[in-house]
Order: structure tokens, then C-alpha cells, then sequence
């Protein structure tokens, strides 16, 4: 009998089946975000830094230019392809976030930037960004904000009724958002949990069609197309933005993060 595939086989087909709409409608959302944690991280330059399920490589480009050394993982071929045009001196590389293919402190920082609670084993996933980092290091988990204080909820909130149904006890979207069990999960790797902040900024879409194809460029959101259809996908998102359209037809909507940085 064939074998199952994996988690980054499947998440690799699932991010990489729309990238470049991820790239210009979706992960240019993010750019605010990845820039401040850097800033109060105070990243340094010849910094060793590697980002898990680094996708196309936006947070690998800003490190970069700030003089950092840099390294991606992700599933998706496709996504990595954009990363190495981007960065050329980079080092990406495609596989498990389980079974990272770096020596043991290689790095000053590893970041996940919401990613690890698509791995298989979320737990498996941190630790090996633990085993990764340099002793002393950091370590930093980013997640999405609590849903009372982020709007863009209700748009992650919309494909609830098109994804297949969650396996029982299976962590929702919003798990990590709590902070206690954001500490939890590190120290759970093994890792000293340090500071937590919430960082928000706005996506920002110049019609219904810019953002029917940003929103619809995620993992989750092609999972739900496979699972239903585009059209139902589509109408869900359309229906969840109204609230955030403005006068000249854009569409503005806030967005929550929470991150933690941790030492290895």
C-alpha cells in the first residue's frame, strides 16, 4: 500500500497552489509585522537567522537587509522559488518542520512566524527550533492575536463551515492566542519563555477582486476550495469583507498578532 504523505508534502501543495497570489495580495499584509519584532528584537547584522515555514521569504528579505544571514524551510517548492529570487545568498531548503535539516546552533534567531501549528506535531516542530538555535539564542512563536481584539477573524471565522471537520480535540486557529498556553508551548520544547507583546497592523486590498484572490492564496483557503468549491470559498469571504469596505470600493481590515520570543 502507498505510503500516507506528509504533513509537508501536503501543506507544500496546499501553500504552493497559489503563490503567486500569496506573494503580491497576501504576504505583503505581514511586512509591518515582520519589521517591528525585528527592530525590538534588535536583529544585528552577520546574524544567524533562519525562519521555519518561511514561505516565500518576505522575513528572510527584511532580515536580510539589515544584514542578517539567512536560512528559510518550507514545504512548498513553489514558495521557495520566489524566496531564492529573492535572497540569492540565502540557504532554503524544502522539508518537515519536524526534522529541520540544520546542525544543532546553527543560529542566533529562528523564527516562526505563523507556522508551526501547521506542522503535524506542533510540540516536535519548536523543539527542533530549539535544537537549532544557539544556546542563549531566541527562539520566537507568532501567532494570531485573541479573536475579540481582531477583526480579520471573522474572515478565518468564514471557512469554518468549508473545511473538513477537525479531528476531536484538535487545537483550533486561535490556541496559541491565549497567553498562558503561548508560555505553555515553549517551555513545553524547552525553551525559557521571555517577553510576549501583541502587534496590529491592516490589510489593506484595492477591490473585491484583490482580495478574494489574497484571502484565497492561503493553505486553509484552498484546502476549503478542495473540500467545497472557489464559489463557496469566494462567497464566504465576500460576504465576511462588507463590513470592511470603504467608500472608494477598497477594503481595509484590522488585524491582530501575538508573538513570543523565548531563550534557547
Amino acid at each position: 500500500m502507498p505510503s500516507e504523505p506528509s504533513t509537508a508534502a501536503i501543506n507544500g501543495r496546499l501553500w504552493g497552489a497559489r503563490a503567486r497570489d500569496w506573494v503580491d495580495l497576501q504576504e505583503c499584509q505581514f511586512r509591518s509585522v515582520y519589521e517591528t519584532i525585528f527592530e525590538r528584537l534588535g536583529l544585528l547584522k552577520d546574524a544567524m537567522y533562519c525562519d521555519v515555514g518561511c514561505g516565500s521569504g518576505m522575513a528572510a528579505a527584511i532580515a536580510s537587509k539589515r544584514g542578517a544571514r539567512v536560512s528559510g524551510l518550507d514545504a512548498a517548492e513553489n514558495l521557495l522559488a520566489l524566496a531564492r529570487a529573492r535572497v540569492p545568498g540565502g540557504d532554503f531548503r524544502c522539508g518537515d518542520m519536524e526534522e529541520l535539516p540544520f546542525s544543532d546552533g546553527a543560529f542566533d534567531l529562528v523564527s516562526g512566524f505563523n507556522s508551526f501549528q501547521y506542522a503535524g506535531n506542533p510540540r516536535a516542530a519548536l523543539t527542533q527550533a530549539r535544537r537549532v538555535t544557539k544556546p542563549g539564542g531566541q527562539v520566537v512563536v507568532l501567532t494570531w492575536g485573541a479573536p475579540e481584539r481582531m477583526p480579520a477573524a471573522s474572515l478565518i471565522a468564514a471557512l469554518r463551515p468549508l473545511l473538513p471537520a477537525p479531528p476531536p480535540g484538535a487545537p483550533g486557529p486561535f490556541a496559541l492566542s491565549d497567553e498562558g498556553a503561548l508560555r505553555r508551548f515553549a517551555m513545553g520544547a524547552g525553551l525559557t519563555p521571555m517577553r510576549v507583546e501583541d502587534i496590529t497592523c491592516e490589510w489593506s486590498y484595492t477591490n473585491l477582486d484583490a482580495a478574494l484572490r489574497g484571502l484565497g492564496s492561503s493553505g486553509v483557503a484552498v484546502r476549503a476550495m478542495e473540500n467545497s468549491s472557489e464559489q463557496a470559498v469566494n462567497h464566504a469571504h465576500s460576504t465576511a469583507l462588507e463590513p470592511f469596505r470603504q467608500e472608494d470600493g477598497s477594503y481595509r481590515v484590522g488585524a491582530c498578532f501575538r508573538w513570543l520570543s523565548a531563550l534557547a
